[in-house]
């Protein structure tokens, strides 16, 4: 049944008239696992967006809320996330100093800034936009983003003060500052990366052959970083770390997200206009992804334009309770589907556990070290590192893979801003080139029948005063002139063909730039004594025909069925009978 209206704005009336008590269960009990996961990776987040660690638990409560009544996917978990926290320090550390008042309304600005242009694009219906995006340019960009990040956590896993925003910026850094590494934050670092590598990797198989349930087992190996984060805070506590030059979180402001309000000042707002875009195409088309792929398997329905309403909701949220940029995250939605969770009320459960633990928790994370929440940002982004993509782009497309190593070597050597930008531009710059060269198909007839297929792939009827061509796209200004070159490299002047007929069944829609190359190549052919004739146009490509002057100078016909126009002007190779034992054989 077709959503109402009203129902279509706010999705929570759809799914919420037929809330269940089997749906509040399955969505609580994925809302505590999420909440679990969520504790420790909303602080490290924030940490790596060069924020207070409250700012993470901020960003994940009111704007949960918000996607929950108008979002359309059923599991989707918002939230801060690896990549846009990178983003977000990379583009307001441009602007502001991390630490200081500025940096943090400049973050809120960002955030504002983001939900504004989704929810532009949202009531705009351009949501269709992120199809132009490469999904192997964008897996290129988030494979050199999530190295970026790992790297960038090395410097608090060895208790130095390196910093840097680029691969080799950081490596020299580093080595820079080799000598200033505190073997005890090392211990707590290390330790924890060691830790968290076993508990996703071999905690569950022990925890199963103990006897423990596949559920159960589940969210223990989901709770690895909160014991990862309990056992740090309480080493640091109880043998007075803190005083070997341990870093830690440090006081935490206790309660619920403050009321907060951006920026409006024109310089900022300029200043981080472009970043804010960026940030939206990326965390739309991330979360997209992740949101039709768990609803796939459901057999549900997301609407773009919708996401976009609701991740722009959630990200005016955040402006205003004290987070920055978020977007739904693959980890953690994953997570939520595979808890269980039946409708988005689970996210509204897990914002109100975590507003819960900003209340009562945030006294406990005092003595927290910064490198066991480096180590959970380092692990947690190891999934996002696939270097296939590169190997996989290789053997399919060599476009492809200049595409995707062209976006990873610039994220590396230039930073994110530059990375997603050359990611963006390759995206449209590949798809233009592919749609400027269409492929164009010389067709003839198939014996015995009446279909018409390509002469380098079939053994096919031809005749040498005909020539059908068969373009395999829609004509637009940026192919057309392709296509009249290769119609003049085959049909030469003085040459045997009297008729060249285009075979239409493949355009959808032909643009006045177009229209113009087609009375261009009518034109020329006239010249040379050959017609030009259509055939097979679709309904709607004729209707823009009858409203230009193309065919009222066409020198041919046009056919209704190609079969019709080969019988037409080529009446004796329509009658020719082939051998029986010729087969159409693929080439």
């Amino acid at each position: 049944m077709k959503p109402r209206p009203l129902q279509r704005v706010l999705p929570i009336l759809d799914w919420g008239r037929a809330y269940s008590r089997q749906d509040l269960g399955s969505d609580a009990v994925a809302a505590v696992i999420v909440t679990i996961m969520l504790i420790p990776q909303s602080l490290a987040y924030a940490i790596l967006a060069g924020l207070p660690p409250e700012a993470g638990l901020y960003a994940s409560i009111v704007p949960i809320l918000l996607y929950a009544m108008l979002g359309t996917s059923r599991v989707l978990a918002v939230g801060p996330v690896a990549v846009v926290s990178l983003m977000t320090a990379t583009s307001i550390g441009a602007v502001a100093e991390a630490g200081t008042a500025g940096y943090a309304v400049a973050a809120l600005t960002l955030a504002g800034l983001s939900g504004a242009i989704l929810l532009a694009m949202g009531v705009l219906r351009l949501g269709f936009l992120a199809n132009f995006l490469s999904h192997p340019v964008i897996s290129g960009f988030i494979t050199a983003s999530g190295f970026l990040i790992a790297l960038s956590q090395v410097r608090h896993l060895l208790g130095i003060g390196a910093g840097g925003g680029t691969l080799p910026e950081m490596i020299l850094s580093l080595w820079g500052h080799l000598g200033d590494v505190n073997p005890v934050t090392l211990a707590i670092g290390g330790g924890s990366v060691a830790f968290l590598l076993w508990v996703r990797r071999g905690l569950n198989p022990v925890l199963r052959r103990l006897g423990l349930g596949l559920r159960a087992a589940d969210i223990a190996v989901k709770a690895g970083p909160v014991a990862a984060v309990a056992a740090g805070t309480l080493a640091v506590w109880a043998l007075s770390l803190e005083g070997r030059g341990v870093a830690v979180v440090g006081e935490v402001p206790q309660g619920l997200p403050p009321l907060t309000m951006p920026s409006f000042s024109p310089v900022l707002l300029g200043q981080l206009f472009v970043p804010a875009l960026l940030i939206s195409i990326i965390g739309f088309v991330e979360s997209m992804s992740v949101a039709q792929t768990l609803a796939t398997r459901r057999r549900q329905r997301i609407d773009p334009d919708q996401e976009l309403i609701g991740l722009g909701a959630a990200n005016l949220g955040a402006a205003f309770t004290g987070g920055y940029p978020v977007t739904g995250g693959f980890a953690r939605s994953v997570v939520n589907f595979d808890a269980g969770a039946a409708t988005p009320a689970a996210g509204a459960f897990t914002a109100l556990g975590l507003a819960a633990a900003a209340f009562w928790l945030t006294p406990l994370i005092q003595f927290l070290p910064v490198a066991t929440l480096a180590a959970t940002i380092i692990v947690a982004v190891l999934s996002l590192v696939d270097i296939t993509t590169l190997r996989r782009a290789w053997a399919y497309s060599k476009a492809d893979f200049a595409a995707v190593a062209v976006t990873i070597l610039l994220t590396l050597g230039l930073g994110v801003e530059a990375g997603v930008s050359a990611g963006v531009i390759l995206s449209v710059g590949l798809h233009l080139y592919r749609s400027s060269r269409p492929h164009i198909a010389e067709v003839g007839l198939v014996p015995g029948t009446q279909h018409f297929r390509n002469i380098l792939r079939h053994k096919v009827i031809t005749d040498p005063a005909l020539v059908t061509f068969r373009p395999d796209q829609s004509l637009y200004f940026a192919n057309a002139r392709f296509v009249e070159d290769h119609i003049f490299e085959r049909v030469a002047p003085g040459g045997p063909v009297r008729d060249v007929v285009l075979m239409c069944a493949a355009i959808n829609e032909i643009d006045l730039s177009a229209v113009e190359t087609l009375e261009a190549i009518n034109a020329r052919l006239r010249d040379i004594g050959v017609r030009l004739h259509l055939s097979e146009v679709k309904g709607p490509v004729m209707d823009r025909l009858k409203g230009a002057h193309f065919l009222h100078e066409m020198t041919g016909e046009v056919y209704l069925a190609q079969y019709d126009a080969f019988s037409a002007l080529a009446p004796e190779a329509a009658r020719r009978v082939f051998p029986a034992d010729l087969p159409d054989e693929m080439g």
